[in-house]
């Protein structure tokens, strides 16, 4: 009955919802806070080095908020995901080259400009990365466990190599970025705004997965990880359900390599490596696996570990792997767990 009078209103007021002043909903507010304010701060007092690591924490956790609908909701571990992360770069990165020297992408069959819109690269890196994990889940998802692993790595590894072997646009050496890319009414160039789009952009991938995870598709991807023959039994396939799953993953992932590129200025064949599938990977594990906020927590702990100690030693991935591995032993989900609690679901 008290729980029923928290969460009602008197007649013609919304229903304001306590989970946000428990527990879990003050770690959440806290973290967003903290990554608001910090940011806010350090541009008042002049430190834009600090604005920027904080436009690439949001990044990476948009990654890995990616990343963690496909294996935290969908129980697809992907090691592939970097494939989506470079490409969304490359994309901004090639679109921008031609748009400062005036060439055309492709002129047949059909003329194709470059571009410098920030709107029109977003649009782009959503088709081809959405059409790129179609291909790859489609054949991936026939398979279950380590063949899934595998199979996921060697696509990334296969586009890797191509852009490696891209004489074009750089091979190994990368693609420089000379001006960031524009967004219209908004001064990109300026590090706090690129700063507020980027956590807007993270706002944003956030809540697809959490509207996702709540509707009855949520439900489904939910069976489908826990028990897809019940699932099957109830007349739904798991598979095209893990498919939508893993493509939409796949393009909130490509969203964020394209501004992790604008950020940087520089696209290279990196953003495509096995060590980015690797690192987004660990962030999802720190953070909390299948938790909304877990990737939020795990990109704060691993980039303020490697800003922190690689500043004091090369070999900081030693403490890191040491955190995992505790982690891994005695905290299993992540740092939102020990923070928040333990989801009732889990």
């Amino acid at each position: 009955m008290d729980k029923l009078k928290s969460d009602t209103a008197p007649p013609g007021l919304p229903a304001v919802p306590s989970a946000w002043f428990d527990r879990k909903g003050l770690v959440q507010i806290g973290l967003l806070a903290l990554l608001l304010l910090a940011p806010l701060a350090a541009y008042l007092l002049g430190h834009v080095y600090y604005v920027n690591l904080a436009s690439r924490i949001t990044l990476i956790a948009m990654a890995a908020v990616g990343l963690n609908l496909a294996i935290g909701y969908g129980g697809m571990v992907s090691f592939g995901h970097a494939a989506y992360f470079g490409l969304g770069g490359y994309v901004a990165g090639i679109s921008a080259y031609h748009a400062f020297d005036y060439s055309p992408f492709m002129s047949w069959p059909i003329a194709i400009p470059g571009s410098d819109s920030m709107l029109v690269i977003w649009l782009a890196t959503i088709l081809l990365c959405g059409l790129l994990a179609l291909a790859i889940g489609a054949i991936s998802l026939r398979t279950t466990g380590v063949y899934f692993i595998m199979i996921t790595l060697a696509f990334a590894q296969m586009v890797y190599y191509f852009a490696n072997s891209w004489p074009s646009y750089g091979g190994e050496d990368g693609l420089p970025i000379y001006l960031r890319n524009t967004l219209p009414l908004v001064d990109t160039g300026r590090p706090l705004t690129f700063f507020l789009v980027c956590f807007a952009g993270l706002l944003l991938a956030m809540a697809i997965t959490s509207r996702m995870m709540k509707s009855r598709f949520g439900a489904a991807l939910t069976m489908a990880r826990l028990n897809d023959t019940r699932l099957a039994t109830a007349g739904i396939s798991p598979y095209p359900v893990r498919l939508v799953a893993f493509v939409v993953s796949a393009m909130i992932t490509g969203l964020a390599g394209t501004l992790y590129a604008d950020l940087n200025g520089f696209v290279s064949p990196t953003l495509l490596s096995w060590h980015m599938s690797g690192e987004l990977m660990v962030i999802v594990l720190l953070g909390g696996v299948g938790r909304l906020y877990g990737p939020l927590a795990g990109a704060l702990l691993f980039v303020m570990m490697e800003t922190l100690l690689g500043g004091l030693t090369e070999y900081w991935k030693l403490f890191l792997g040491l955190v995992l591995l505790f982690v891994v032993l005695f905290a299993k989900h992540g740092l939102m767990g020990w923070l928040a609690g333990r989801e009732p679901h889990v």
